[in-house]
């Protein structure tokens, strides 16, 4: 395992340092990816999804069907997370 000798490798190699979260800000303003904002955003959909897989199994349909939803719901959230942390649409808004 090798270390950074001097002050200046360490502060090269740890990154940029985590800004405050604004909601009011706009999307292109920033050069990084938008984690955060776009964790926020697919978050409430995630929790629908997962919700609704619990609420099946809760009906006592048969696990198969809860859980045949759950792969739709992963994708959707997963290309959802994608878009709004990259700022796939910022020229069309």
């Amino acid at each position: 395992m090798t270390t950074p000798t001097s002050a200046e490798d360490r502060a090269e190699g740890a990154g940029p340092p985590d800004e405050e979260f604004d909601p009011n800000a706009p999307l292109g303003e920033s050069g990084s990816r938008n984690r955060k904002r776009a964790a926020l955003a697919v978050a409430p959909f995630l929790v629908i999804g997962l919700g609704n897989v619990v609420l099946l199994l809760g009906w006592g349909i048969e696990p198969l069907w809860a859980f045949a939803i759950l792969p739709p719901i992963l994708f959707c959230t997963v290309l959802a997370y994608i878009v709004f942390s990259t700022d796939f649409l910022e020229d069309r808004t």
